[in-house]
């Protein structure tokens, strides 16, 4: 694939499918209001990660009803099952939105969204995870995925490594291979670790669910013993916390196996900052939300933006905006930054985000010069 940098697209709503709309499980935002009226569709994968309900949704849901009061969004998150976002999709076509911002569960199913939606001449963005499956979404706005990837190996090789380890072993628990983007994430891991890691145990957790990931890090230590691992690449947070509780129930200091992650949710800087944890991929929520808001906020008035990156998703080079992703662990250091000179500075939590990382990590928020 090639990657670049700047722009993504939207697509659809208006007013059937109310009753698939409540099967599928939408939510009707309404608090855009009358004015213009019209509607768009905001169609997200999941919530097993914290980031979609927590920052993707308000972010882009402040910013379109600034650039766009009086348009409603209509809101739906799919959990995890592609079905039913084809449904919800289905359901908003029918409801005649305007514009359909749709993140994928998955990559490929979603092209059948897309092709319904262009049938009706509705603009679709694919926002964080890329649409393939033969379709032309109109852009894509997300991160460089396959840097996230490299980021998190290069942090755990430097880690690994800076003992004096010259082949250390590792155990690796991919994301979901539905999501494109686990696959650059895998891609990326590789780029960096293969060849100078021995890989001794690797599988994806299909749902990204911790729970999944737990099982398989149980099955990864009766395989390989307690001692058979020096540390482990993780997708995301939420499967380094599966990971973590694996090691904990077989008597395993996760102290002593660097562990990577993504995402930068709340419980996985607790154990950045008190060492459970070794990093996280910090991918700032905000200016990916808000620029797939004005977006689709331009589309919906009929306007054309232009980008000037592309990717390809296999079928077309779509327009893109890809933001940079930082690799984050507790006092920064080599290739990372510190959780203090990101995620801190930034608030990313809101005004209170030193309250929710510090409420009962008191002296590590000190050690690691958070206050």
């Amino acid at each position: 694939m090639r990657l670049s940098n700047s722009l993504g697209s939207a697509v659809l709503l208006s007013t059937a499918l109310v009753a698939t709309l409540a099967a599928a499980g939408c939510k009707k935002n309404k608090e855009g209001g009358g004015g213009s009226g019209g509607s768009i569709a905001l169609l997200l994968p999941e919530s097993q990660t914290t980031r979609y309900e927590s920052a993707d949704r308000p972010f882009f849901e402040a910013k379109f009803k600034q650039l766009c009061p009086g348009v409603e969004i209509v809101y739906s998150n799919a959990n995890q099952v592609a079905a039913d976002q084809q449904q919800q999709a289905e359901a908003g076509i029918a409801r005649g939105a305007k514009v359909l911002v749709l993140d994928p569960v998955d990559g490929d199913a979603a092209g059948a969204i897309v092709k319904s939606a262009k049938a009706k001449n509705i603009p679709v963005i694919s926002y964080d995870r890329l649409i393939k499956g033969g379709a032309n979404p109109d852009f894509y706005v997300s991160f460089d995925n396959e840097r996230v990837g490299k980021l998190q190996a290069q942090a755990l090789l430097e880690k690994l490594t800076s003992g004096g380890n010259a082949k250390p072993k590792i155990t690796m628990i991919n994301g979901s291979p539905t999501d494109n983007n686990a696959t650059l994430f895998k891609n990326g891991a590789h780029s960096v670790l293969d060849g100078k890691v021995d890989i001794v145990k690797e599988d994806a957790a299909a749902n990204w669910k911790p729970e999944e990931a737990q099982q398989l890090m149980e099955q990864f230590i009766t395989a390989v013993g307690k001692d058979g691992f020096d540390g482990a690449y993780c997708a995301n947070d939420g499967t380094a916390g599966g990971a973590i509780a694996a090691m904990k129930a077989a008597g395993i200091d996760p102290k002593t196996r660097p562990i990577t992650g993504q995402d930068a949710e709340v419980a996985a800087v607790q154990r950045i900052l008190s060492g459970e944890q070794y990093m996280t991929v910090y991918k700032a929520i905000q200016p990916e939300a808000e620029k797939t808001a004005e977006l689709a906020c331009a589309l919906f008035k009929g306007e054309k933006p232009s980008a000037d990156s592309k990717v390809n998703n296999g079928t077309i080079d779509v327009p893109s905006v890809l933001l940079t992703p930082i690799a984050v662990t507790a006092t920064g250091g080599g290739t990372t930054k510190s959780v203090a000179d990101t995620i801190v500075k930034d608030k990313f939590y809101g005004p209170d985000t030193v309250a929710k990382i510090c409420k009962g990590y008191e002296p590590v928020c000190q050690t690691a010069s958070i206050k």
